[in-house]
């Protein structure tokens, strides 16, 4: 099984096909979106080519693999123009042996812990930041955001399948790896 791991698009349609085209590369068999996919908020700037309608078509021709979950900017009429469940605070997925806690960030993160069992994994996005943190009991897991980087990252991405985690930037080049 092969995850395709993404966040904090924005609305932008220029990030948005980078996703496509990445899907397509990587042949993921399901994809995990954690939040963020229209409103930009205050704190952002506009991200490029700021495009709602043309991230709804790209989006929902994939909803059938789609798991996704709430983000900060994201609202209830967000909802009424896609064809997959968004409007979680979190979602507990199996993946393996592990549970995986897949949230935004906003509400559910390092400081407020979801319900997490010894060995599950905290994913969310949030802070832009790329990040793979081993706290003993869990494990913590960001990909960055593909629209809007912060802290020096680039825009990004994650892979993750039975074996280990990779996180990329959009062109699928390897940044950073994690092995289970």
């Amino acid at each position: 099984m092969k995850w395709f791991i993404f966040s904090d698009l924005h609305g932008s349609a220029y990030w948005c096909g980078k996703v496509m085209e990445a899907l397509e590369r990587e042949g993921a068999d399901r994809i995990l979106y954690l939040g963020d996919v229209f409103n930009h908020g205050p704190s952002n700037g506009e991200p490029e080519r700021y495009g709602p309608p043309e991230v709804i078509d790209m989006l929902n021709a994939h909803a059938d693999r789609i798991i996704a979950v709430r983000g900060n900017c994201d609202i209830e009429t967000d909802q009424s123009v896609l064809k997959y469940s968004m409007l979680e605070d979190y979602k507990a997925v199996g993946f393996g042996d592990r549970m995986i806690y897949a949230t935004h960030g906003h509400i559910y993160n390092e400081n407020n812990l979801p319900p997490l069992a010894k060995g599950d994994i905290l994913l969310h996005g949030h802070s832009h930041i790329p990040a793979c943190e081993d706290h003993g009991d869990f494990l913590y897991l960001n990909p960055g955001s593909v629209a809007l980087p912060k802290g020096g990252s680039t825009n990004s991405y994650m892979v993750m399948t039975e074996s280990g985690i990779e996180w990329k930037d959009m062109d699928g080049n390897v940044t950073m790896t994690y092995s289970f």
